[in-house]
């Protein structure tokens, strides 16, 4: 995952996966941090963290 922050935009850019069945498996999964994971990024003096899900209906 990388991530910056541009013109008080947060980017995001993470690679896709094949969909895979959510924990649930109500859903399908396209691309996961698998949990928070703290970035590179600064907000305030402190570390960005970001916990991300992309998926689809399954």
């Amino acid at each position: 995952m990388e991530v910056k922050i541009e013109d008080n935009k947060l980017i995001i850019t993470i690679e896709m996966q094949k969909p895979t069945p959510s924990a649930s498996g109500k859903t399908l999964v396209v691309a996961t941090t698998h949990g928070n994971t703290q970035t590179q990024c600064i907000v305030d003096g402190k570390p960005l963290v970001i916990g991300l899900n992309a998926y689809i209906k399954k």
